[in-house]
């Protein structure tokens, strides 16, 4: 751990939110002399602080050991470079549109990668007015099922929890341009161009 850039992270991080020296410590409960110690590099954080210091100024521990935030790149807020992750232990489903370090149920999650549709993981889809009228004949048992269906455009994301024993059938209004997410249990992530 390099005690000058995890003060310097500390110090920067302060200032964003605003707050002194003193507020931080007091936010903490220990002297604010101590909090001028890291930010000068001259100690770091004793590790039984680290998970208060990080609930304090919102940045996971491991950053805080680094010293260093990296930063994405500004993609333009394209959301056909959605990214999902599911838990696999509560069947959580979290996304993003960047990179993005993301955990549930105290494990670090990891992007599912799309393969294409095959013949046991594909949905039909029929054009109903002006709908896209989802259907898929995949099983939906407790053991295996789809867990979500995500319709996905440029500009946004449509999204449906899909539980077991649920009929298999979706709707979504008719976007042009986007491509259909839907994740399985046990086989992971699937897309369609539409």
């Amino acid at each position: 751990m390099d005690c000058n850039k995890v003060g310097n992270l500390i110090l920067g991080l302060r200032k964003e939110m605003k707050i002194t020296q003193k507020q931080l410590a007091d936010l903490m409960k220990i002297s604010d002399k101590t909090v001028s110690k890291w930010e000068r590099g001259l100690g770091c954080p004793d590790v039984s602080l680290l998970p208060e210091l990080s609930q304090v100024l919102g940045v996971n521990i491991e950053k805080i050991l680094l010293g260093d935030l990296e930063q994405n790149d500004v993609d333009g807020g394209n959301m056909k470079r959605t990214k999902f992750y599911v838990c696999g232990n509560c069947g959580n489903v979290i996304t993003s549109t960047g990179e993005a370090e993301v955990s549930c149920c105290g494990k670090k999650l990891t992007a599912l990668i799309a393969k294409p549709c095959d013949e046991i993981h594909n949905v039909n889809v029929e054009t109903v007015e002006f709908d896209y009228y989802i259907t898929f004949s995949h099983e939906m048992t407790k053991e295996h099922y789809l867990n979500f269906i995500a319709y996905v455009t440029n500009d946004r994301m449509l999204f449906v929890k899909l539980y077991p024993e649920q009929s298999g059938e979706v709707r979504f209004p008719k976007l042009y341009g986007g491509k259909l997410f839907f994740g399985c249990n046990k086989h992971g992530l699937w897309v369609k161009e539409l």
